[in-house]
């Protein structure tokens, strides 16, 4: 997939962007040494693209299962009226179990990732969490089977 043409980003940010999405633990001196410029110019370059807002920091990826997260699910999340939208969202974001949260088209106002650890964790959040914030109409949960593709964007 090519990326789209941006005035800010040239073929080395984009060599630079592509190195660290296979690994963003790179050292600055070895995406140098395979970019053939100094370190100087990859420190320069990774401000520049973070000032842009292309790169907003880097995160280490968790295998939730060997923490103890046995279960995935996703939940679709009806919202009674657009005025409730904003406390919705402040309910949620205070939920540990809500690693991800999506304003959505289509049938569901709301998307979230929930983890649990199992079945009866999930039942309480949907409970006692999620269900009981006022201005959320019903949910859809859907139970994650497994992951088969995990990937970033190529560029």
């Amino acid at each position: 997939m090519a990326l789209v043409s941006n005035a800010h980003l040239d073929e080395l940010d984009l060599q630079i962007l592509e190195l660290l999405i296979k690994d963003c633990r790179t050292p600055y001196l070895e995406i140098a040494r395979i970019c053939h410029v100094s370190g100087g110019t990859i420190h320069v370059r990774m401000k520049k693209m973070e000032d842009l807002g292309i790169i907003k920091g880097s995160r280490i990826v968790l295998n939730l299962a060997k923490l103890g997260y046995d279960v995935c699910c996703f939940v679709g999340i009806y919202v009674d009226k657009a005025s409730s939208f904003n406390s919705v969202l402040d309910e949620m974001s205070k939920i540990k179990e809500v690693v991800e949260l999506h304003l959505t088209t289509g049938s569901f106002s709301m998307f979230a990732k929930v983890v649990c650890s199992n079945i009866s964790d999930l039942q309480d959040v949907l409970l006692n969490k999620i269900n009981v914030i006022t201005g959320i109409q019903r949910t859809d949960t859907f139970i994650s089977l497994s992951q088969p593709i995990d990937r970033n964007i190529s560029l």
